[in-house]
This record gives C-alpha cells, structure tokens and sequence, in this order.
C-alpha cells in the first residue's frame, strides 16, 4: 500500500515534509544548546553556595 505515488508529485510532497521535519529537528537542537550557558551559570550559583 502506497500512500505517496510514485511520481514527480509525491516526491515534491515527500520533499516538503522532509525540510518541514529537518527544520523543526534543528530548531530543536538549537533550544538545547540555548539552555547549556543556562545550566553551567545554574552550577556556579549551587557551587558558590558550598563554599
């Protein structure tokens, strides 16, 4: 059972959910990286606590 033909249509189709995907999965990984500087200035804060 195909669900996308396989013809110049279906592959513009399969295009298009490809970079919609590709750009959200990056987008992703863009917020995690935002929240690192985040973490280690969070870890400096509990570490002058220790001290």
């Amino acid at each position: 059972m195909n669900i996308l033909p396989d013809t110049i249509g279906g592959a513009l189709v399969l295009s298009g959910i490809d970079f919609a995907l590709s750009f959200i999965f990056i987008s992703f990984i863009g917020v995690i990286l935002y929240f690192f500087p985040q973490l280690n200035r969070l870890g400096e804060i509990v570490e002058e606590k220790k001290h």
